[in-house]
């Protein structure tokens, strides 16, 4: 907030406080006033402000450029820097009154009601300035305005424009202040945080004098309540406080919660600053440490975006927080980009935010200023509080503290109780634990007791999301499972995860928890099934608790998370076959998603792998639920339905082989059992037409495909001439996908064209299958989503196929027109993504698998099945998995003979064919 020696003047006398560099290096008063006066010669007014604007400009660019590299060698320091644009700002308001008065517009014996004075209000008048703030200005005059007075604030106004400020300003009388204030908050609060600048100084005290007696006399009740709903409605548009690209002004746990805080301390306590509120009794010493901290740090991240960007930014993108991490001095350490490091910082400091406010707003209510919430005065019945605690303004709280820290389990009991009776805990409850979390040691965190209190946190009271959230906040799970606190506030600088590490701990759990409580059976049918029938829930909630504990380290995370889990389990009380299995399942919480996402599930070696993994139905069950969990909690929108068919397929046909034996999964079973569900789909057919389509596929299409392509399949092939080219465009809601089938005469190249004339349309491929038929026809099946992940409308289909078409025929050439089109957004430019090429023999009977892990862009799909054309690949399948900016393209492929592609020299060949086609699509996609 304001410092405490706020940059004024009174009676002509400047005090300045610290600032980044030297005032008269920012600003050299005595040399720009003589330029100014130079400027005053033989010309016409017009000409005399031109010349007066020139003369400001370059001390403004001046002042500016100093102040910038001040900064940079010192990027932390930032109260000195705001201070140092308030001073510079300051000089060229005075300056630009001082020519509009003295030069442009002289009044050698002004009247009484020709009096001016310019008062900074809002953040300029708190003194606190980014290098591209708004400047909002106070224009007060005696009565109503004169001609003078509206002829020197049009030149001033004029001047500070030409000077490309971004000014805000009202004219006013100190009566109009006073009713203005009280009719709008906005004006009350721009008000409060009112400083001289310059000119007549008397009218500024009669403000003073008039503001301090009739507007801000009263108790605050209303301005508060105002300033609070304010809050309430930007945290409900900004999103929570752990947003992956937050704003650094608007977002909760930013400057704006620390402006709020502050208006309504100044308004409650009389305070010009925010340190006299520890001497208020509101904050401890070391919470306004705290606070501070968070402020000095969120100031110089928004000042290094503003200079980063050249304007007023306040959104952290995920390229500037790349370059804002590098300003700041933040390096690459330990496996962890700099990036991630910075952001980590960033979010801890937000979460102090949100402690502190909790506080403040605590102690307003303790004066009665501050209404309790409406749904705590309407249901008044409380239940029953146990022995050791009161309930203060519907809260739980502590009355005696030295009785509550006597014993190191009320730390935890605390937190048992407000989820038993479903009272939030007071904050004074809060400050106790979080000032005591030494309290929690290796002896407590093996206690029996305390193991069972935590386990009765997350398995008893249905609601754990609440408690660990509460538990993560004031670092008590930290302490619990130190292990834990390195992920606190870690974020994954990556588009695909939307919250930071311990968020998404806890969004995962929140998930399990609803699953448990029937609240998804429709959505997820299989992962209700499996909890209903049982399962062993401490194990599965200790898995989920601690499957990304290993993340930010050089190793992989699931491995090292599988070794952390080995210490943490036992320590938590779990037996040895239950650690075993919380082990296991943190090793591999990813298999079930990788193989649903980036294998061909419908490959009877998939699934045999798959079950040879998992070994028993029960590991099976729990490695689902855990699956399903984990998607879900990775963002708001990155669970959907063709991510729940994969999953949900996967688990079946595991499940059918684990219970009934791997033979169930030979292909001639499969192909059996698809020719007959056929049959009965087609029984309106005539035998011989039957007979016709059940033979002129091979085993591959009959266990690849379910009965609905099949079924489209055989409909494009009746009947159908060798120039023929049949599409069908299927919306396949159940999978939020459209499946594209299309049926020609088999040539080479004809995969990748189909994936340039789709990469066209702007579809996402999810998946792609190519058969050939005895008899010479190509069979290609293609899901594709729009931009938004969903399966394309009907009213949508007619322009696909057109395009299609077009590119079939060859009147569009894909690889031409993808150029303006294959562009990579400047926020996604920061990401890094090394490409990852791996040829897999072993997972497919008949085909070999490149794994083609990269950067994802629109054109990619097309490029690399070009690539493989070029190199007489056929390619049976593509599978792509996208995470973010990562995709996953998985080919399943066989060489111009039909063989797979064994010899090192070969795949050495076409990985470097795939390179390069890479590398050629990044150059197009970044315009070089």
């Amino acid at each position: 907030m304001a410092d405490p020696t706020p940059l004024q003047e009174k009676s002509g006398v400047a005090a300045v406080p610290r600032l980044i560099c030297p005032p008269e290096v920012i600003f050299d008063s005595l040399a720009i006033d003589a330029a100014l006066k130079e400027a005053c010669g033989d010309l016409s007014p017009q000409e005399q402000r031109a010349a007066a604007v020139k003369t400001l400009r370059e001390a403004q660019k001046a002042g500016r450029a100093v102040i910038a590299d001040s900064f940079a060698a010192a990027p932390f320091d930032a109260r000195p820097m705001t201070r140092a644009y308030t001073y510079l700002t300051d000089q060229l308001v005075r300056s630009a009154l001082a020519f509009s008065t003295e030069v442009l517009h002289p009044k050698p014996n002004p009247t009484e009601g020709e009096r001016l004075s310019v008062i900074g209000v809002g953040g300029y008048g708190r003194g606190e300035m980014a290098p591209f703030s708004d400047v909002d200005l106070l224009f007060l005059i005696p009565y109503k305005a004169t001609a003078w007075s509206e002829s020197v604030i049009e030149s001033m106004l004029y001047m500070l424009w030409d000077l490309k400020l971004k000014v805000g300003h009202a004219t006013r009388t100190v009566q109009e202040c006073v009713r203005l204030g009280g009719e709008d908050f906005t004006i009350q609060t721009a008000l409060l945080e009112h400083r001289f600048i310059t000119g007549d100084t008397g009218l500024e005290a009669e403000l003073v004098q008039a503001l301090e007696t009739q507007l801000f006399s009263g108790n605050g009740h209303d301005f508060i309540e105002a300033k609070l709903e304010e809050r309430d409605r930007r945290h409900e548009k900004q999103g929570q406080r752990y947003v992956v690209e937050p704003n650094v002004k608007e977002a909760k746990g930013g400057l704006r919660d620390l402006h709020s805080l502050f208006w309504i301390a100044k308004f409650i306590y009389k305070v010009n600053h925010s340190s006299e509120l520890v001497g208020k009794g509101v904050f401890r010493a070391e919470e306004y440490a705290t606070f501070r901290a968070a402020e000095d740090f969120l100031w110089a991240v928004r000042g290094h975006l503003h200079l980063l960007t050249n304007r007023a930014t306040e959104q952290l993108t995920f390229d500037m927080q790349v370059q804002v991490a590098e300003a700041m001095g933040y390096k690459d350490t330990g496996g962890r980009r700099g990036v991630e490091v910075f952001m980590q910082a960033f979010f801890r400091h937000a979460t102090a935010v949100g402690d502190l406010t909790r506080i403040f707003l605590t102690n307003l209510e303790a004066i009665h200023v501050k209404a309790e919430p409406l749904l705590e005065r309407l249901f008044r019945r409380r239940p029953k509080i146990k022995k050791g605690y009161i309930v203060v303004h519907n809260r739980i709280a502590i009355p005696d503290e030295a009785a509550f820290l006597s014993d190191k389990l009320n730390l935890l009991r605390l937190f048992e109780e407000a989820l038993r009776t479903g009272m939030l805990i007071h904050p004074d409850a809060m400050r106790l634990v979080k000032a005591n979390l030494h309290l929690i040691d290796a002896d407590l965190r093996t206690n029996p007791e305390a193991r069972r209190i935590f386990f009765d946190l997350l398995l008893k009271h249905g609601n754990p999301e609440r408690a660990l959230r509460r538990m993560n906040e004031l670092g008590v799970l930290g302490a619990f499972i130190p292990e834990f606190e390195p992920i606190v506030a870690m974020m994954q600088f990556n588009m695909y995860h939307s919250y930071t590490v311990d968020e998404h701990t806890i969004q995962t759990i929140a998930n399990l928890a609803r699953i448990e409580k029937h609240e998804l059976e429709e959505e997820l049918p299989v992962a209700s099934s499996i909890l209903s029938r049982g399962v062993n829930r401490k194990v599965l909630y200790t898995a989920l608790l601690l499957h990304d504990i290993g993340k930010g380290r050089p190793e992989d995370h699931s491995i090292l998370g599988a070794k952390i889990a080995r210490q943490v389990a036992p320590r938590l009380g779990l037996k040895q076959e239950e650690v075993d299995t919380v082990e296991w399942l943190i090793r591999y919480h990813l298999l079930m998603s990788d193989m649903a996402q980036k294998r061909d599930i419908a490959d009877p070696r998939t699934v045999r792998d798959f079950a040879k993994a998992v070994q028993t139905v029960k590991r099976l069950d729990l490695l689902c639920v855990l699956t399903v969990c984990d998607i879900r909690g990775v963002g708001p929108n990155t669970w959907n339905n063709w991510k729940a068919v994969l999953i949900r397929g996967l688990y079946r046909q595991t499940k059918r082989a684990l219970e009934t034996g791997l033979e169930d999964l030979n292909r001639e079973n499969r192909g059996a059992e698809a020719k007959k569900a056929l049959r009965l789909a087609l029984s309106d057919w005539p035998r011989k037409d039957l007979q016709i389509e059940t033979s002129r596929h091979y085993d591959p299409y009959w266990q690849g495909l379910h009965v609905t392509a099949h079924v489209a399949f055989a409909n494009l092939l009746r009947g159908i001439e060798n120039e023929d080219v049949r599409i069908d465009l299927h919306p396949d809601e159940d999978r939020d996908a459209t499946r594209a089938s299309f049926v020609m005469p088999d040539h080479p190249g004809i995969f990748s064209r189909l994936a340039g004339a789709l990469a066209l349309v702007g579809a996402n491929v999810v998946d792609a299958r190519s058969y050939t038929t005895k008899d010479g026809f190509v069979t290609d099946a293609f899901w594709i989503q729009d931009a938004e992940g969903n399966a394309y409308e009907s009213a949508r289909l007619p322009r696909l196929r057109q395009m299609i078409e077009k590119t079939l025929r060859g009147e569009v050439v894909a690889r031409d027109a993808l150029k303006s089109r294959d562009k990579i957004k400047k926020r996604e430019k920061a990401f890094k993504v090394p490409t990852h090429i791996t040829f897999d023999n072993d997972g497919s009977e008949i085909y070999t698998i490149i794994e083609v892990d990269t950067r994802d862009r629109p054109g990619l799909l097309y490029d690399l099945a070009r690539s493989l054309a070029d190199s007489n690949v056929y390619i049976a399948n593509a599978v792509i998995a996208t995470y973010g900016e990562q995709v996953v393209d998985t080919f399943y492929v066989k060489d111009m003979f039909g063989l797979k592609y064994y010899t090192e020299g070969k795949q050495r060949t076409l990985e470097k064919r795939l390179r390069q086609a890479i590398a050629e699509g990044v150059e197009r996609a970044e315009g070089l």
